[in-house]
């Protein structure tokens, strides 16, 4: 069973930096590519960046250059850390693991596990 627990959200100004974690058990960890995703209200979730196994990573445009995402092998963690944040980027945040292979690696419909989310909430 795969399971995977975001960490390190909360509130903080426009500008500021956070940087959240997910660690990942079981067998979904690096199959191809992870993710992570946000979700605000009332509105989809959308993919913000994802890492390949070789290392790979793609941005979404509304984030690149301010956001980066990593991870530890050794620990099974996926890191995001976000500098010069905006209002705008308040949401609920999301791991995603186990791609299934049906699309690309920052479409929500692309990953069997999810963790619970964490919370930023950026105010101006």
């Amino acid at each position: 069973q795969v399971q995977l627990v975001e960490s390190g959200g909360g509130s903080v100004q426009a500008g500021d930096s956070v940087t959240i974690s997910c660690a990942v058990s079981g067998d979904g960890y690096n199959n191809h590519c992870m993710g992570w995703f946000r979700q605000a209200p009332g509105e989809e979730r959308e993919g913000v960046a994802t890492i390949y196994t070789a290392g790979f990573v793609t941005y979404a445009n509304s984030v690149k250059g301010r956001f980066t995402m990593s991870r530890d092998n050794a620990k099974n963690t996926l890191y995001l850390q976000m500098n010069s944040l905006k209002p705008e980027d308040t949401g609920m945040y999301y791991c995603a693991a186990g791609w299934n292979g049906l699309g690309s690696c920052l479409l929500r419909t692309s990953y069997n596990y999810w963790g619970q989310g964490t919370q930023v909430t950026v105010s101006s």
